[in-house]
């Protein structure tokens, strides 16, 4: 773009930190540590694989049924079915009476993007809340998705060394009417710091006082507690409460397919409706259509026989 002022220049972290492993992986120190990036290593710094992952892709390659043809712009039915039951549990009456719906996107980055797109675009809405600190890409995801006002709300108190649950309760009474609250489920990226049930029921009610939308971020279920469930309790909570609202997975932690890009939005109406669950779908499908067509085959493919298969997801 020119310099006349039609595009002003947003720091993106996430560029920093790509140039800062680069530089890490030209460095020749032997004892060297890349802290940048989450992701698996073995003991000599080489990416690692779940061996079910492995044994899985095996048997993937031999089967009768592999290719890589496109998939519809939504996903792959089964992993539509199978992963929004890992958030709302296996037999979620949500889920079951069609109040609650999944559909598989390109890891968990483009599920937070395409529910911000489908707000803005369709629904209007202007302002979101993130905590601070948060992820790094939260901001930068929903002002490309259409949002106009970024907002934080207090999270990580340095003196108490915990979370500022007060000024989070204050700052969420004082957030304008449908403003988005985006709330990391379990293990806080980056404080690592998360909020009891109590907390969670507290943050439900003034959310529900002050009629703001819930957008969870469910990047690391089962990395806080160990147990898929028990990290999973807020959503259900919320679910329960008759909440609206929109919830972001991916398998890139806890299944290690960071670069199979393999995640799901979920999305939950106020009300059972078949009407409104195809009007929302059709949305969808234009948003994806748009950014990338169709998400990728390969990882839902692994995501998709691991849950069907009762022994892989105990490996897993």
């Amino acid at each position: 773009m020119s310099s006349s002022g039609m595009c002003s220049y947003i720091p993106n972290p996430v560029l920093v930190s790509i140039s800062a492993s680069e530089a890490s992986d030209k460095d020749d120190t032997e004892d060297k540590i890349d802290a940048v990036f989450g992701v698996y290593r073995d003991e000599i710094g080489k990416p690692w694989v779940m061996p079910f992952v492995l044994e899985l892709e095996k048997k993937l390659l031999q089967s009768d049924d592999f290719n890589h043809e496109y998939v519809t712009y939504l996903g792959l039915q089964s992993f539509n079915d199978l992963v929004p039951r890992l958030v709302f549990g296996e037999k979620s009456p949500h889920l079951q009476n069609g109040k609650a719906f999944g559909v598989q996107t390109v890891s968990g980055t483009s599920a937070l993007r395409v529910g911000a797109e489908l707000l803005a675009r369709y629904y209007n809405y202007t302002t979101f809340y993130i905590s601070d600190p948060t992820w790094d890409n939260h901001e930068l995801t929903f002002l490309y998705a259409g949002f106009s006002t970024s907002r934080k709300y207090r999270y990580w108190d340095p003196v108490k060394r915990g979370v500022d649950f007060e000024g989070l309760i204050e700052d969420l009474r004082e957030a304008p009417e449908n403003s988005v609250i985006v709330l990391q489920l379990c293990a806080h990226n980056p404080t690592g710091c998360d909020l009891t049930k109590k907390q969670w029921t507290e943050v439900a009610d003034v959310m529900q006082e002050r009629k703001l939308f819930t957008f969870f971020d469910a990047a690391y279920q089962g990395l806080a507690s160990g147990n898929l469930e028990e990290d999973a309790w807020a959503v259900r909570y919320f679910a329960d409460r008759g909440f609206e609202m929109l919830i972001a997975q991916t398998f890139s932690k806890n299944m290690g397919l960071y670069g199979d890009r393999t995640g799901c939005l979920s999305v939950v109406l106020k009300e059972k409706s078949r009407e409104e669950t195809e009007v929302v779908k059709v949305k969808l499908e234009a948003i994806t259509q748009a950014l990338y067509l169709c998400p990728s085959k390969h990882g839902a493919e692994i995501v998709i026989r691991t849950l069907q298969d009762p022994q892989l997801t105990k490996q897993w």
